[in-house]
């Protein structure tokens, strides 16, 4: 029988076994960054610095912005300002590498891929971050790309931007203020006292979502899973095992060290007041 050739429509690479973990001050730098722009860019785009780490997962831990001009269909970056300041942070973090790049703004648009061209010389397979810094509907969007290309045969058709999974983990502390930063008016920024009640807040509402699965499982509602029990015996085990008199001693000792700490600082605010005011009186007299 005779066979024919046929020629397909294929994909260059896969973006199945890739994904991204990325760290909140990634996310704080860029959103500074475009607080700082200047009045007539819309958006802000720059250099992803971190590693690769052994499971093929992308580490972005770092970056800095790249001052560029942006038209339809035009995009000039400042590469001597780009290679200068990458040089600076190998410096401090010599296992930092360049592995993508990020803009502010919904998705990707019609100059991504003039820029992901660039990084692509840079680095192979870059990661593209996009971040809604306006925090639409109180939501701060964050999604992370490869470019795939797409070919016809032997023929390279052109570049497809795909999704790949990203991973964005933060401790209380980061949570609290990547919160904050997403809410576009407040009246006033919360205090230690204020955050821990939130913090514990949080934490009873995760034990209150542990509960009502592990009772599902016991009643035979979910289907169990033994990476979720292995993980919860160990946090249980990991816990100290504490009366209740000896936790509250110990929770009231941390809030009279707190307050002491904010009485002293308030008396050196006053003490430092006060010297300003007799040093500027002395030297009128």
């Amino acid at each position: 029988m005779a066979t024919t050739e046929s020629t397909v429509l294929q994909f260059s690479q896969s973006s199945n076994s890739l994904s991204a973990k990325v760290h909140p001050l990634v996310i704080f730098n860029i959103c500074d960054c475009y607080v700082r722009r200047p009045d007539q860019a819309d958006r802000v785009i720059g250099t992803l610095l971190g590693s690769v780490l052994p499971d093929g997962t992308v580490d972005l831990r770092n970056s800095y912005a790249v001052p560029h001009n942006e038209l339809s269909d035009q995009v000039a970056l400042d590469i001597d300002y780009h290679h200068n300041m990458l040089s600076s942070h190998q410096k401090v973090n010599p296992k930092e590498v360049i592995v993508g790049w990020y803009s502010t703004g919904m998705g990707v648009t019609g100059g991504s891929a003039l820029i992901h061209e660039f990084y692509s010389r840079e680095v192979s397979n870059p990661i593209h971050l996009t971040v809604d810094t306006g925090f639409k509907n109180g939501e701060g969007t964050i999604k992370a790309y490869i470019s795939v290309n797409l070919s016809l045969g032997d023929r390279q058709l052109a570049a497809q931007f795909q999704e790949i999974p990203l991973d964005l983990r933060m401790v209380e502390a980061e949570r609290l203020g990547f919160d904050i930063l997403k809410t576009t008016s407040i009246d006033k920024l919360p205090n230690d006292l204020e955050g821990m009640e939130a913090s514990m807040e949080r934490l009873l509402a995760l034990i209150d979502d542990i509960y009502k699965y592990v009772d599902n499982v016991v009643e035979g509602h979910v289907e169990p899973d033994n990476t979720i029990g292995r993980f919860l015996a160990e946090t249980v085990a990991s816990l100290p095992k504490l009366s209740p008199s000896a936790f509250d001693k110990l929770m009231n000792d941390n809030v009279q060290d707190h307050l002491l700490l904010l009485y002293l600082s308030s008396i050196t605010r006053t003490q430092l007041s006060l010297a300003e005011k007799l040093n500027t009186a002395a030297q009128i007299l």
